[in-house]
């Protein structure tokens, strides 16, 4: 399949891997998606290309060893000759096109007939290999000679196929002889026991499980070498080049090599069985990865095949023993893999060892030859990538990578294979739905093996907290900047009198402007800490769990949140000796252990880690429900113990009680997520980062810090198309549609987050300033807003949308924001908007209650933004575009409380429902945007 041959060559052949469809799906807009995501990947593609001398030689190898196997074929099989070499590859010149037009050119087919051969360089055969290429041969065959064409069949090129050779003695003997060659480099007393480790390409499971012969043909390459050399040394097969965190072929390579390594195995020999030559997987994956960061001078490679004087005459007696056979292909070629649905490979299979090869045995003038249908491929991927590929329902005939922009993407490899998603309708019969898991849990006992029931109850304890401890915490800091304030006031005035500020009781006295102001300004410093700590940390702190595991992780998050409460109830038990800058001091530990975000995100990973794909929506679902859930109880729980107890230091005590335990379950009782295996993985390829960065680690911390690259998420909501793709004038208003919908539905999504988070305190404030309410009356106006919001996201959504929709039964393709997206964004504005102005205009308690209800309903707004922006790109790029989504709500955490903290600190004495007047034209400009989303019609 190629390689390009200079660093300058890598966009045209990743536009041309990307442009296949075939292979990596992108749906309608494939061939202006293609470029963009080959102009992004070729920077990294080409450093690595630079790493192994500038470019692949594969074609150089390929076109050596067919032009010296035709030279040797003319003197052993004088009666087809001459044989004249031709090379063809998928995406690197020369293509397959321009190897058949050669073909036409120099005088066959056409009504000359002649004979050619499709001589795989694949040793071992796989559809996603071989198979594949011989699809690309069949398609130009018909379009230059075949019914398309309008060319007279009866003269066309006659085909045959070379189609695998795993067990030739020549192949045999070459690889024997390349292992016995670095076998005596090595001290004669140590080489029997050196290790040899033969690698191969890896395959997805789901292609090994469809009937791929590729491992067997692999093993018994493996098997008949070792036999060749006496079965001399220890030996073992594995598997090179996987992607993402489905089940692939293993043992993986460089887990081998790490292994044996820790064992005390410090000699070893690689041996790349599945490849004739040289290229970037043994170039850069092997040679440079694997070997290089094994630090092990005893570790060694076999040379590749290359330019092997035995290997050549293998390939010459390959060929001769083909021609003279009259076969059209092998045996095993006649045989469709056990589960093979494709219609393409059907007809491939057909054209080749079918009716249409009757005519083979006549021949035109010569005989052709035609080599090096190989391929130059590697799937090294970054540790923070491995998590970012999800299945896409396509073709079973070829396995695909799917999250083709978040990896690093191969030249061209087979990726991950489809596996068609279950729909069951049935909540309990999905939840229970077996997982399969990692084997490393397997050996354990039930009780510690991860499960998202470990996790979800305990977290119970964490929102609880987290709601339940607002209100409490707004009326703390606003007596304690009250009793500042007036102490203050004493101070400037001897004779001023005030009534003492009680700690836990209503202090009316406190309801004034000024000591509003103060306490606003309070409040947004403490988020702007505890926010902008947490947007720095939190990033650093989940690209540490992927190689240390989410429980240190997720203990540390919860640790630093325990300590920050305690912070807080030291100031509630003592508070007249605490300053206020106990705030500060607990939002800065807050932040810097990642806050409740950091949290939250843990714990999705987690759910991530121990469930299937297909599973994970209905798992999240119930992760938003326990913290809605949580957000709704703690308020009214904690105001019955604020009501009851008389005091705040209960309710503070209370939350260290329950971060506490949590804390404890986390330590002590919940099974770590994440594997061992893909914690190593993680380290691994970590340190191979840093080592190839060649920077320090303080130079890597300032180039993540620079705000480029802070803000580069954000590229995904501006595509740019290829000019020269878009050719006509609804092609380039579609595309227009598309960047206008993602940059429409993003800032809406922001911008109500961001009103959600910015006004939380506020409206307490404002209640409590205006209709005198205390920490009771608080808390059960924040619990009928969020059992509001829970309603609706729990029923009155998913009643709407199974009204509207129906019960899904299939998967959907992605078709952009449909009119039901639309009319449930608008009526979420609208019922948030209503909300705000009736926040403005309560003229009593139950009227504002009232109103946090109506607002509550705009609840459906969120999921619904997030979910019309995932239905404008492929399911291989969700996770990078929620990503996206997730950087601006960071922003939105520490912007928005800035901006609704000074307008309400600046106007509380003078028109205190200004911010709801300005909130509530926030929500009107949502509204506006809202018109202008195109439905239907606009996606990736």
């Amino acid at each position: 399949m190629g390689g390009p041959s200079k660093t300058a060559d890598v966009e045209d052949f990743l536009s041309r891997l990307f442009a296949d469809g075939d292979l990596i799906p992108l749906g309608p807009l494939q061939k202006y998606i293609g470029p963009l995501l080959a102009r992004r990947r070729t920077p990294k593609i080409q450093k690595q290309y630079s790493d192994i001398g500038g470019g692949s030689p594969i074609r150089q190898w390929s076109e050596h060893q067919c032009e010296e196997m035709c030279k040797i074929l003319d003197e052993i099989s004088p009666e087809t000759a001459p044989h004249k070499p031709y090379v063809a590859f998928r995406y690197a010149a020369p293509l397959t096109e321009e190897m058949y037009s050669r073909l036409l050119d120099d005088g066959f087919g056409r009504g000359n007939g002649g004979r050619a051969v499709a001589f795989t360089q694949y040793p071992q055969y796989s559809c996603s290999t071989t198979g594949s290429s011989l699809n690309e041969l069949w398609k130009w065959r018909n379009r230059l000679e075949g019914p398309r064409s309008g060319e007279d069949p009866a003269g066309a090129i006659q085909w045959s196929v070379i189609d695998r050779w795993p067990t030739h003695s020549g192949l045999v003997e070459a690889f024997a002889k390349n292992i016995e060659d670095q076998l005596a480099t090595y001290p004669e007393d140590k080489r029997s026991s050196v290790l040899l480790l033969f690698s191969a390409h890896s395959l997805p499971m789901s292609v090994v499980n469809r009937g791929d012969p590729y491992t067997a043909e692999v093993a018994m390459t493996v098997h008949a070498v070792m036999q060749r050399l006496g079965f001399s040394n220890p030996y073992r097969l594995c598997w090179q080049s996987q992607v993402g965190p489905s089940a692939w072929q293993g043992a993986q390579t460089s887990h081998t090599v790490e292994n044996y390594v820790k064992k005390g195995f410090t000699d070893m020999i690689l041996v790349p069985i599945a490849f004739t030559s040289d290229h970037i997987e043994t170039l850069y994956e092997l040679d440079i990865e694997v070997i290089g960061e094994a630090g092990q001078s005893g570790i060694k490679r076999a040379e590749s095949l290359n330019g092997s004087p035995t290997f050549i005459r293998a390939l010459a007696d390959i060929a001769r023993t083909h021609l003279q056979s009259g076969e059209p292909c092998s045996r095993q070629m006649t045989l469709r893999c056990q589960a093979c649905t494709s219609e393409r490979c059907l007809e491939q299979k057909k054209f080749f060892a079918g009716d249409a090869m009757k005519s083979l045995t006549h021949f035109a003038d010569g005989a052709v030859s035609m080599s090096g249908i190989g391929g130059d491929e590697t799937l090294t991927v970054d540790a923070e990538q491995d998590a970012q590929v999800l299945r896409a329902r396509v073709s079973p005939q070829h396995p695909i990578l799917n999250d083709v922009d978040d990896q690093l993407v191969p030249e061209l490899a087979p990726l991950l294979g489809p596996e068609s998603v279950d729909r069951e309708d049935d909540f309990i019969d999905r939840i229970n739905k077996p997982w399969l898991g990692c084997p490393e849990f397997d050996a354990k006992p039930p009780w510690r093996r991860p499960s998202v029931w470990w996790i979800i109850p305990p977290t119970v304890l964490f929102t609880l907290a987290f709601g339940g401890i607002a209100v409490p915490k707004v009326n703390l800091a606003l007596a304690v900047v009250c009793r500042d304030y007036f102490a203050d006031q004493k101070a400037k005035d001897p004779a001023f009198t005030y009534a003492p500020v009680i700690f836990g009781d209503d202090n009316d006295q406190c309801r004034i402007p000024a000591v509003q102001s103060i306490a606003s300004r309070t409040l947004l410093y403490v988020n702007l800490i505890s926010g902008f700590l947490s947007a720095l940390v939190s990033p650093r702190l989940g690209e540490l769990s992927d190689r240390h595991g989410r429980m240190p992780l997720l203990a540390i998050c919860i640790f630093g949140t325990l300590l920050s409460e305690f912070f807080t109830t030291f100031l509630a038990a003592y508070p007249d000796s605490a300053s206020v800058n106990w705030f500060f001091v607990a939002a800065f530990i807050d932040g810097l252990c990642g806050s409740f975000t950091l949290g939250l995100s843990l714990v999705h990973s987690y759910a991530a880690d121990c469930t299937s794909p297909e599973r994970r929506n209905v798992v999240f679902g119930l992760i938003h429900a326990t913290l809605f859930s949580g957000i709704a109880l703690g308020p009214f729980l904690f105001g019955l113990i604020a009501k009851y107890s008389g005091g705040l230091v209960a309710v503070f005590l209370a939350v260290l009680a329950l971060h506490g335990v949590y804390f404890l379950m986390l330590v002590l009782f919940i099974p770590e997520s994440l594997s061992k295996d893909r914690q190593a993985v993680a380290k691994t390829k970590h340190i191979a980062k840093q080592k190839r960065s060649n920077s320090t680690s303080r130079q890597n911390i300032w180039r993540e810090l620079h705000p480029a690259n802070i803000f580069k998420p954000l590229v995904i909501l501006f595509p740019k198309p290829n000019n020269s793709g878009l050719s006509s004038p609804e092609q380039r208003s579609l595309f227009r549609k598309l960047r206008k919908n993602l940059l429409l539905i993003a800032a809406i999504d922001t911008l109500m987050f961001g009103v959600a988070m910015g006004t939380l305190q506020i409206i307490i404030l404002y209640a409590e300033y205006i209709f005198g309410w205390g920490n009771y009356e608080s808390s059960v106006f924040l619990s009928v807003a969020n059992c509001g919001r829970v309603f609706t996201l729990l029923v009155v959504l998913p009643a709407i949308t199974r009204l509207f929709r129906g019960p899904q039964q299939r998967t959907q393709p992605n078709s952009g924001s449909d009119w039901l997206d639309i009319l449930c964004i608008r009526l979420a504005i609208l019922f948030d908007l209503l909300g705000y102005i009736g926040y403005s205009l309560s003229g009593s308690g139950g009227v504002f209650i009232l109103s946090a209800v109506v607002a509550s309903f705009g609840g459906m707004g969120s999921p619904t933004l997030q979910s019309s922006l995932t239905k404008h790109v492929p399911p291989s790029q969700t996770g990078r575009l929620l990503g996206a989504t997730g950087l601006l709500h960071a922003l939105a955490r520490v912007v928005s409380p800035v901006i609704f903290n000074l307008i309400y600190s600046a106007t509380v004495g003078k028109f205190p429902q200004a911010v709801f007047v300005c909130l509530a034209s926030g929500f009107a400009l949502a509204g506006i945007l809202s018109w202008f989303i195109s439905p239907k019609g606009c996606y990736i």
